[in-house]
């Protein structure tokens, strides 16, 4: 059974300090540790010219990235049915998503930033965590589904949801506090969050109290701004995993995303 992490909005946290020095870009030197599959190019060619040769290559070079899409993104049906080909392209025939489509190809023409960050990013993710495993990473056209899709070792990220707070048609769906995630900016820090998410889930998460959920993802977004080495994400959560790492000095990272005696973090009362 393919495991899907979807995103959700997400209350945004502040990090107050790194545990040791992370290595920069320069340190790591110029090569690339990952690199995005666009096989959302390949969609573009399906879906706004009927380009079957497009079709093929999206089934035999990406099939659990086309199954996931079809059967578990956009649902419209399974990959075995008989008439899926057709179903698949009469979907995105919508006026409002040939636009979109073509906004997205016009918006991220280029992905070499993207590129550059993701392998930082999972450099020093190495660092904090050195048995983790470096995902595939790839983009596609998802309709104003689900943001970032993981499983399998791999991360899809829908660039038709990053086409920044201003995109016209967000504004019919998305809250203000939602459009401002929905930028370029935040594909980094999403993909980290809920890559985590899905290596270090949380037990019984649907019949956990609401407390040990927000610490537990209290503690993954507190990684990802000692990643970041920025400030991204902030909560009260978060801070008190920053509390019991700055008198837990020892505790690993892998430590503390195992941990669940949640009644060792205390939570500051709003």
């Amino acid at each position: 059974m393919r495991h899907l992490y979807y995103i959700l909005p997400l209350v945004l946290f502040i990090c107050f300090g790194c545990q040791f020095k992370l290595p920069s870009d320069n340190e790591n030197g110029n090569s690339l540790l990952l690199e995005v599959d666009r096989y959302d190019r390949l969609e573009y060619r399906y879906l706004t010219t009927g380009d079957f040769s497009a079709l093929q290559q999206m089934n035999t070079e990406y099939p659990i990235e086309t199954r996931t899409l079809i059967e578990d993104v956009v649902k419209i049906g399974e990959i075995t049915d008989p008439d899926i080909n057709s179903k698949f392209l009469k979907f995105y025939q919508d006026t409002t998503l040939q636009s979109m489509i073509a906004a997205v190809e016009s918006e991220y023409a280029n992905t070499g930033d993207l590129d550059h960050q993701l392998s930082t990013a999972f450099n020093r993710l190495k660092q904090l965590l050195p048995d983790i495993e470096v995902p595939k990473v790839y983009t596609q056209i998802s309709a104003l589904d689900q943001s970032i899709v993981v499983g399998n070792g791999t991360i899809g990220i829908s660039l038709d949801k990053y086409l920044g707070p201003d995109y016209p048609l967000y504004a019919r769906y998305y809250s203000p506090s939602q459009r401002k995630q929905m930028s370029r900016e935040y594909i980094l820090p999403d993909c980290l969050t809920f890559y985590l998410m899905s290596i270090y889930p949380l037990q019984r998460f649907e019949t956990r109290p609401q407390l040990e959920r927000d610490l537990h993802i209290g503690k993954i977004q507190w990684i990802v701004n000692q990643v970041m080495t920025r400030r991204i994400y902030h909560s009260r959560y978060e801070e008190a995993v920053e509390t019991f790492m700055k008198q837990n000095p020892k505790t690993t990272y892998e430590d503390l995303l195992r941990m669940m005696d949640f009644s060792r973090f205390k939570v500051q009362e709003n």
